[in-house]
């Protein structure tokens, strides 16, 4: 008998079926239910903001008590986790988050590039 963990599944292939599988994950294991929970879950992404501008003064050396203390590729991990954050929030709140967002883009990308 094998003293080895099986490997974990493959991740969902789709960004949709990944952010379905967070949001399962976190409400099986949140501490806090209804509308604290939700307002816990958007207030999450002030926390990652914060941590993406922590990264950037780490990576630019701002803070002279502390020198650089970050990586650019740093920074980039934690804008990548407030933009999971967002959408595990926006999927929070709705469980067509996929047709709001794709929605939203579309508007954004109209606004700004034009037809």
């Amino acid at each position: 008998m094998s003293d080895h963990l099986a490997p974990p599944p493959p991740p969902p292939s789709d960004l949709w079926d990944s952010i379905d599988d967070l949001c399962g994950w976190l409400d099986a294991n949140r501490p806090a239910d209804g509308r604290e929970g939700l307002l816990l879950r958007i207030i999450k992404l002030s926390e990652e903001v914060g941590e993406v501008a922590e990264a950037v003064i780490g990576a630019t050396g701002q803070n002279p008590r502390k020198g650089t203390t970050h990586t650019w590729d740093d920074v980039r991990s934690e804008l990548c986790d407030v933009a999971v954050t967002a959408l595990v929030a926006l999927r929070t709140l709705t469980p067509d988050a996929r047709e709001v967002f794709t929605g939203h883009l579309e508007r954004v990308r109209h606004r700004s590039l034009g037809a």
